[in-house]
């Protein structure tokens, strides 16, 4: 608004265009003297501004990977007594962040041309009996030798695992098995 403001004060003036807009012309003004005049900005407002640049060098200096904590630690060894929310603050407002460690997981890649499934049952859950309406997912657990997965199915009226497998890998045929194994156990009942 303030940018607008300094664009057309020229054609229509600070006060009608501050009355058409929910600004009040003192805010504008106030605005306008800070930019002419840094040194009469509130304390905190000086006190941000030292703060970006010894933050921003901080970062810098450290090839761009500390985050929020370390360069709060960093300055306050230097003798710049600072708080870490403060830290924070400013760099989440400078769009600074650290590095992040590990890599990224990606459990499932969809395939761009692959339709998606119909759902079949229009969210509705509730079911009259036992064994009428089937549901099955997959979920992976992180293990110390690497993620396994694991396929289920639930029965919609008992709302319980009626079956289960783990495998190592995540393919169409290993979800679909704990279906077919349950279905071949209920014909023989």
């Amino acid at each position: 608004m303030i940018r607008f403001i300094e664009d057309h004060r020229d054609q229509y003036g600070v006060e009608p265009i501050c009355r058409v807009l929910p600004i009040a012309p003192s805010s504008y003004y106030e605005h306008a003297r800070r930019i002419r005049q840094p040194e009469t900005a509130p304390p905190r407002v000086q006190r941000d501004a030292m703060l970006r640049s010894e933050i921003r060098r901080v970062w810098k200096d450290n090839f761009r990977v500390y985050g929020a904590p370390k360069v709060w630690r960093q300055l306050n060894r230097e003798g710049i007594a600072v708080a870490r929310c403060t830290v924070e603050r400013l760099m989440r407002e400078m769009g600074l962040s650290g590095a992040v460690r590990g890599k990224k997981v990606r459990t499932t890649i969809p395939e761009a041309g692959a339709p998606c499934t119909m759902d079949k049952v229009n969210r509705n859950f509730c079911v009259p009996a036992p064994n009428s309406l089937w549901v099955s997912d997959f979920t992976y657990i992180s293990t110390s030798s690497g993620f396994d997965y694991v396929a289920f199915v639930i029965d919609a009226f008992a709302r319980r695992i009626v079956g289960w497998r783990v495998s190592r890998t995540a393919h169409a045929s290993f979800v679909l098995k704990p279906i077919a194994f349950n279905l071949f156990h209920i014909l023989l009942l």
